[in-house]
């Protein structure tokens, strides 16, 4: 397999974010157009706030394919689009846009991501309560598509704080539009933290609490909170097994980290720009080992 050379043809694909040198999406995304055999690029740009309103016109008059968008820039790209997609609409946040003549369409494929990362570690959530910890942008990406899903019940237990107005307006939207019933409770309620995890069948983390280099950080105070029946997943991927996968396993939990939501989310974009699948199991060995 080898890719094509840069013609006057190639389109462009791309990452809009602030920082994104960390980033693995190049490597996914161009790995997949060299298997395919398409004549495309993808490329990760850093653009602050001030100029994202100008990359994107840049990006439409170059006829660009399509991209991604990562922080600080999801919201922003929800205003600026043309058409949205149902989990877009509930989100409120886009973070990946198909560009055709002109017209912006967004999505979210975030949760689709966690989703189908949890289905690949062999869960089934059908009929399953949830619990997420944190109010970020993952917590909103992944309870709306938990709740799209058919999940009956999720509960979102984090710190009052900067994220917390938004994420309840995506509670009250995913309330008024599924059959999903979200609640929102305080962190410091361990009462209602305990309860909550007793009832669910699967235990999010989706804040950043435990990631490198804090990774002593954990939400949860102890493994008394956890039970044998519980599936204990995190978002985090760095470390692999963080502070509650750990905690979790200890408790005759089954656990599963969130190095995967991001492989299965960038596949989910790529058959939007290009109708074709990602080889996804060839990019998992290549970068995800």
């Amino acid at each position: 397999m080898r890719e094509l050379p840069i013609t006057g043809h190639t389109r462009l694909a791309c990452l809009l974010g602030h920082p994104v040198a960390h980033s693995v999406s190049p490597q996914m995304h161009n790995e997949s157009f060299a298997f395919h055999g398409l004549d495309c690029r993808y490329l990760a740009f850093d653009v602050t706030p001030e100029r994202f309103g100008a990359a994107v016109d840049g990006l439409i008059a170059m006829n660009a394919m399509g991209w991604n968008c990562t922080m600080p820039h999801k919201r922003r790209m929800f205003e600026r689009v043309d058409v949205r997609s149902e989990e877009a609409e509930l989100i409120g946040a886009v973070n990946t846009v198909v560009q055709e003549n002109g017209v912006l369409t967004g999505y979210n494929t975030d949760g689709k991501g966690y989703m189908t990362a949890v289905k690949d570690a062999g869960f089934d959530l059908a009929g399953k309560k949830m619990t997420i910890l944190g109010t970020g942008g993952a917590a909103a990406s992944i309870m709306t598509q938990a709740a799209l899903d058919g999940l009956p019940g999720i509960d979102v237990i984090a710190r009052k704080g900067e994220s917390w107005n938004a994420v309840e307006q995506v509670a009250d939207r995913i309330n008024g539009r599924t059959d999903c019933k979200v609640a929102m409770y305080e962190l410091r309620d361990e009462t209602q933290m305990r309860k909550s995890i007793g009832e669910s069948g699967i235990l999010v983390n989706a804040s950043s609490v435990g990631m490198s280099p804090d990774e002593d950080g954990c939400l949860v105070p102890d493994r008394s909170f956890l039970h044998p029946e519980l599936i204990v997943s995190d978002v985090i991927y760095e470390p692999r097994r963080t502070k509650l996968l750990r905690m979790a396993e200890s408790a005759g939990c089954q656990v599963c980290n969130g190095m995967y939501m991001l492989l299965y989310q960038g596949a989910y974009a790529f058959e939007l720009w290009t109708g074709l699948p990602m080889p996804v199991e060839q990019v998992k060995e290549k970068y995800f080992r």
